[in-house]
């Protein structure tokens, strides 16, 4: 964001403004703030502030004789220095061990679990991306024939987490081809993902003899079957749309059914999420940063888990611009570090 010179001032009257917005949801006068202010200041330098902030896009008056609300700008540059401030370490959330317990095998229970903690803490909408297949690295993999037409994929993590997954592929192979195809890949791409087996095979496959080319052929086929169908699906838990639905206050009635017909359109805001998914820290979009038809009354917290150094999925909480930021903001970052550390020591 390019911002124009503001002095400490100016800031702190900023988030005077938005701190009293967010929990009142009304234009917030000049003799409010100057009641409100730890230091010692006059109507006449509030209103001369406040029109500043205006001039520069961070505040709007909806009605002449009426105080001031934060536009999208302000709340940004609000949640900026929040972030700024590194509230982070100094305000995680005690979350029980219980919420977080993952048996052998149960991954999708602990992220529907998550999504519930997520949205009951907030008192908003959770949601958890969970982790593609093809992009995490594996210590054992097999494929599994399950019908003419189905494999299933076993995929077990450096850390002994267990991932599943089914795929469609036409008429392809029988078992014992699956089985030698499994061990070629234990054999020769532990530690990497299917995304990089792929792209090995599709550039290698020539120089092989034509005694491997057929099962390699039959391989290279099912790993772009797979990846192409893991593109087009959504791998996303989703909970509290009641507690959306139980703020008519902060929502127009309209623009929430047009959130929620998005929301089924899992797919696409999986998509969206998954440009964010690398980031080293909280994230937070306001408004029309979402990129979401419609949806311009909306705020978006979010942050990743995963394992050391690979990034798995993404969690956070959908809810109106209106939430206290800076409460939600340490809770998405402690439960994703919770999740990481759960993973992590699942072995």
């Amino acid at each position: 964001m390019n911002l124009p010179r503001l002095r400490e001032k100016d800031i702190y009257i900023l988030n005077l403004i938005v701190e009293s917005y967010l929990k009142a949801g009304k234009p917030i006068s000049s003799g409010f703030i100057v009641q409100k202010s730890r230091f010692p200041v006059s109507s006449a330098t509030v209103r001369n502030i406040m029109a500043k902030l205006e001039e520069h896009g961070f505040l709007f008056q909806p009605h002449t004789s009426a105080g001031r609300i934060p536009t999208d700008k302000g709340l940004k540059l609000h949640v900026s220095n929040l972030l700024d401030e590194a509230i982070l370490p100094k305000k995680q959330i005690d979350l029980p061990s219980e919420d977080f317990s993952l048996k052998k095998g149960d991954f999708n229970s602990l992220l529907n679990q998550v999504s519930k903690i997520l949205a009951e803490y907030s008192d908003n909408l959770g949601f958890v991306i969970s982790p593609k297949i093809s992009n995490v690295n594996f210590h054992h993999l097999r494929f599994i024939k399950i019908s003419e037409e189905k494999v299933m994929i076993v995929l077990i993590t450096s850390y002994n987490l267990v991932l599943t997954e089914i795929v469609e592929t036409g008429s392809f192979a029988a078992q014992v081809e699956l089985d030698k195809a499994s061990q070629y890949i234990n054999q020769n791409f532990r530690g990497k993902n299917l995304i990089y087996i792929r792209d090995y095979l599709l550039q290698e496959l020539p120089k092989y003899k034509i005694k491997y080319e057929n099962i390699l052929n039959k391989l290279t086929r099912l790993l772009r079957s797979y990846i192409t169908q893991e593109d087009q699906e959504s791998h996303i838990f989703l909970q509290g749309t009641s507690k959306l639905l139980g703020k008519p206050d902060l929502f127009d009635m309209k623009r929430l059914q047009v959130l929620f017909q998005n929301i089924e359109e899992k797919a696409k805001l999986t998509r969206l999420l998954s440009d964010f998914i690398s980031l080293a820290k909280v994230k937070v979009l306001i408004g029309p940063e979402l990129s979401i038809p419609n949806i311009s009354e909306c705020s978006l917290v979010l942050s990743h888990y995963g394992y050391h150094s690979q990034v798995l999925g993404s969690l956070g909480i959908i809810g109106p611009k209106r939430i206290p930021y800076e409460k939600i903001i340490p809770l998405v970052d402690s439960v994703a570090k919770r999740l990481s550390q759960t993973i992590s020591f699942s072995h």
